[in-house]
């Protein structure tokens, strides 16, 4: 009889729980069997450790063989338990000494020709064997990922012998090693003709990461505005990149990481279903809204996509995450993004055109504005108007905007004083943080009540119009709101209470 224990991660959510596999050799018929709830994928995985030790020149025992992978009330999926697998038993018939996989944790897909295929969710599984003080060996096409998480010791191999020869001293496995990190060279806002007030308030979301809401004809650049804003935000911390790379580590759609510092833009198409927004599914993976955070969420044509679509943002809106529960488990994933919408004002989208080519009547106009809820635009902090321009704006010869360096400046400066403030940006002030930071003089708090009683606003707008105001007055370097500030951050209200 033979037994080896080998560690690795499974994937639940953004974390990497440690499972123990734990292969033991009996007498009697030869089969192999894997408990511990094992999903089809990983029942499977006995053929392909069969034939991958088999093509790698090494004996399969022909004995009876039991997997056990611990904790058995944990849903184990996909082919990530593959290698480990292979080497338990190894290990377990002598072929491998157990002592050299006492420290090291092991995560792979195995071919049937014994080759390692990458796996996903590797940087999760990366950090937590980081906090366990245990090596990592991944395939080749992970190492790179598995770099990501700094002070971990992981190494890389692209087959089960190139495994076997390391472990037992006869070869070296190479260091994992990050790939290069590509330069954010997103859009500039200099593409950007005319728009005055966009792209002020454009800068006030940026600089306080406030929700936006474009209001416009087609064709005015409201998409185009849009568009600009990642490279109007701060560089991302180490701990933001690493958090928004976990979770397209785990999304099943692969990390880039060569990108993996980069915020990030997400632009779903308004088909898209409350589940592909929000996540879940039969074996829960993250959302839009969640592969959006800390960068930003854009919706173009906002009341075509569905009601119950929109209205699982409101919760996130508040929040910051997203729990996905099903009846044997749930998922929790962070979801902090800026969310930025775009909407015409009627459904020809001429309303309001100084030539009068809107056609619609004004029940079309209403039904189609009240596709977006109440309580969604109104956690969205600003909402402005954006006009078509005149032909003459547009030629080859006209003067461009200001850059997207200038802006960006401006805005890291308003973080800085909100950093060093409050710890965080002015949208994600708390009640009792914005009543400290947002105070008024008494004549602008009375303009403030009298402004909320005419426009009938609610009192979660009145908090988001005050941290808009200490937005702009961060922007002007200044200590206290002013009346200039409140106005303007009344104004971007206006559009709200008016219907668009």
């Amino acid at each position: 009889m033979g037994l080896a224990i080998v560690h690795s991660r499974a994937r639940a959510g953004v974390h990497a729980p440690a499972v123990r596999v734990e292969v033991h050799l009996a007498g009697g018929l030869p089969r192999m069997s894997i408990v511990g709830l094992p999903q089809a994928a990983v029942r499977e995985s006995s053929e392909r450790v069969r034939a991958a030790i088999q093509c790698s020149q090494l004996e399969f025992p022909a004995r009876r063989i039991t997997v056990n992978l611990a904790p058995a009330d944990l849903r184990k999926d996909g082919g990530r338990f593959d290698l480990a697998i292979a080497l338990g038993i190894l290990a377990a018939s002598e072929q491998l000494p157990v002592e050299a996989l006492r420290d090291v944790e092991c995560l792979g897909e195995l071919a049937l020709t014994g080759e390692l295929r990458a796996v996903d969710g590797v940087l999760p599984a990366a950090l937590a064997a980081k906090h366990a003080g245990r090596r990592l060996l991944v395939p080749e096409a992970n190492g790179a990922e598995a770099a990501l998480a700094r002070g971990v010791e992981a190494c890389t191999a692209r087959t089960l012998l190139e495994v076997c020869d390391g472990l037992q001293g006869r070869r070296t496995l190479p260091p994992a090693e990050a790939a290069p990190c590509t330069p954010m060279a997103g859009p500039d806002l200099a593409d950007v003709r005319g728009q005055a007030r966009a792209r002020r308030a454009l800068e006030v979301a940026a600089a306080g990461a406030h929700h936006l809401l474009f209001v416009g004809p087609p064709g005015c650049g409201k998409t185009l505005l849009a568009s600009r804003l990642p490279g109007l935000l701060p560089e991302a911390s180490e701990a933001e990149a690493l958090e928004t790379a976990a979770i397209a580590s785990v999304s099943g759609r692969g990390l880039d990481p060569a990108r993996w510092q980069q915020r990030p833009f997400r632009n779903p198409h308004h088909t898209s279903s409350a589940v592909a927004l929000a996540g879940g599914g039969s074996d829960p993976r993250p959302g839009e809204v969640s592969l959006a955070h800390n960068g930003v969420l854009f919706l173009d044509e906002l009341p075509e996509w569905g009601r119950h679509a929109l209205e699982v943002l409101r919760e996130p809106l508040e929040s910051g995450c997203v729990s996905v529960s099903r009846a044997a488990r749930q998922s929790d994933y962070p979801a902090r993004f800026q969310l930025v919408a775009a909407m015409n004002p009627c459904p020809c989208g001429w309303a309001g055109d100084r030539h009068g080519r809107c056609r619609c009547s004004p029940d079309m106009i209403d039904r189609y504005r009240g596709r977006v809820s109440g309580p969604l635009l109104d956690r969205i902090d600003i909402h402005v108007e954006v006009a078509r321009l005149p032909p003459a704006a547009l030629r080859p010869d006209a003067p461009p905007g200001e850059p997207t360096a200038a802006v960006r400046a401006r805005v890291e400066s308003a973080r800085a004083r909100q950093q060093q403030r409050a710890g965080k940006p002015n949208a994600r002030l708390d009640r009792r943080e914005t009543d400290l930071h947002c105070r008024l003089a008494g004549h602008d708090q009375a303009l403030l009540e009298r402004a909320i009683e005419q426009l009938q606003l609610s009192a979660r707008a009145m908090h988001r119009i005050l941290r808009v105001a200490r937005t702009i007055a961060d922007l002007d370097g200044s200590d206290a709101i002013a009346t200039a500030h409140l106005t303007e951050a009344l104004g971007y209200r206006g559009a709200a209470a008016s219907g668009t």
